[in-house]
């Protein structure tokens, strides 16, 4: 077994929730007062970090927290709506049978997670570890190898954005890099991401 931990974060990653974080942006940016998208800057920014999307739309520091809370509300009302990436349920099954432990850590809510996870995959994580900011979640990691007693170089983050790499790196482990999330697979290959996937089953090969 190459990991004996798997650490998912969720957006991006394991639910098919770019689309919906698409036809919500502006709304949050006429809510929250920062700068709307064109639909033509879409495939330019995905290779943003957030800092860098931050930045572009104007949005300062001191609001994520209140933009964060109005999309997890919207996901809230929606989450029935918001897939799964197909075969998640199969990789998942797959990982926990080998013995891997798997947890999440993401930035929406439990409640949202769950929801869109159902119940069999729920049953498969040993943890959950919600609701942080997104620039959060190295103490996250840090919680969780506590809890698992899994030491760091047996443990993985996977992961869409540049966030969730530089939290694996502050806490010293491997870091993932999908194909088919928010960020491209290019912006997450220029920090040298230790696997690389580019379908979901692809993920199994960690166990």
């Amino acid at each position: 077994m190459k990991y004996q931990l798997a650490i998912f974060d969720f957006d991006g990653t394991l639910a098919d929730s770019f689309p919906f974080f698409l036809r919500n942006f502006n709304r949050l940016a006429e809510r929250h007062r920062f700068r709307k998208i064109e639909a033509e800057e879409v495939a330019a920014l995905r290779h943003y970090s957030a800092r860098e999307m931050m930045r572009h739309v104007g949005m300062p520091h001191w609001k994520l927290p209140l933009v964060a809370a109005s999309f997890i509300g919207l996901m809230r009302e929606s989450a029935h709506d918001i897939p799964l990436f197909s075969l998640v349920d199969d990789m998942l099954r797959h990982l926990s049978g080998a013995g891997v432990q798997l947890s999440i850590i993401s930035s929406n809510a439990e409640d949202n997670v769950a929801r869109i996870l159902g119940p069999a995959n729920c049953a498969l994580f040993r943890h959950f570890e919600c609701g942080m900011s997104i620039f959060g979640k190295s103490s996250r990691i840090r919680h969780v190898l506590d809890k698992t007693g899994v030491p760091a170089h047996r443990a993985i983050y996977i992961g869409d954005q540049v966030t969730d790499l530089e939290a694996a790196r502050r806490e010293g482990v491997a870091f993932g890099a999908v194909a088919w999330g928010y960020g491209t697979i290019e912006s997450l290959r220029r920090h040298a991401p230790e696997e690389e996937f580019d379908e979901v089953p692809a993920i199994k090969r960690i166990a």
